[in-house]
């Protein structure tokens, strides 16, 4: 049996199915976020978009002065559609606001663009499950398209995993936490690189499953007030 590809993508049927794991084959040639976020609905580059409700793709300006980078989709992401709408956006929210941050106006997005889960052994609860090295690396290319078209002047990693997707699979959020870093080249060339800095900091999910959750939220705004003192 034949599998039919989207018209005009180009894209392998191997990548249909998620045997490929690249999204290259669905990125559009050209045009601005909002023909990105349409061409990333229909993208099926790894095997994530079988269980997931639908594509969590950024949302923000382009361009814009400060972008932030999460991991993946949570439960509430996935069925709302956009990124950082449940509890761990309204903890970042509050963090943006003491921080300094309040008003600007971020491009937000995550690193992985389905949410990956599993189910709860009873009930219908559905467990996040921290996206795999192969995932991220299928889903950088558009995570590259939205960072070369958001061209921030300070770019937030939230957490290991987008810190991994960006800066490499040796990342660790504790050896460069709040420091302001040179903006990464996605293309694999130093003329892909943005010209503005990156900032790696906690995921807000990490503050709200820590045990001095009051200490952790005082620590990532911390960090994210040097964002703010970059940006002024």
């Amino acid at each position: 049996m034949s599998v039919s590809t989207r018209p005009g993508t180009g894209a392998d049927p191997a990548a249909a199915d998620g045997r490929q794991y690249d999204a290259s084959p669905y990125l559009p040639p050209r045009g601005g976020l909002p023909v990105l976020r349409r061409a990333a609905a229909d993208c099926r580059g790894c095997p994530l978009f079988q269980d997931a409700t639908q594509t969590v793709f950024g949302r923000g300006p382009a361009p814009a002065r400060l972008m932030l980078v999460g991991e993946q989709p949570g439960d509430q992401e996935d069925r709302q559609g956009e990124p950082f709408v449940g509890p761990a956006g309204q903890l970042l929210r509050r963090a943006l606001d003491e921080a300094g941050l309040g008003d600007e106006e971020p491009y937000v997005t995550n690193a992985v663009k389905h949410f990956k889960f599993t189910m709860a052994p009873r009930g219908k609860r559905r467990i996040h499950k921290a996206p795999s090295l192969r995932e991220m690396t299928a889903c950088r290319p558009w995570l590259a398209a939205e960072l070369r078209l958001v061209d921030p002047e300070v770019l937030v990693v939230l957490g290991g995993t987008a810190g991994k997707a960006l800066l490499g699979s040796s990342f660790r959020v504790g050896e460069r936490r709040g420091v302001l870093l040179p903006m990464p080249a996605l293309g694999g060339g130093e003329q892909d690189a943005g010209h503005g800095q990156l900032l790696a900091t906690v995921h807000p999910s990490a503050v709200l499953r820590a045990d001095d959750r009051e200490s952790a939220f005082a620590g990532l705004v911390a960090d994210l007030s040097v964002a703010a003192t970059a940006l002024e």
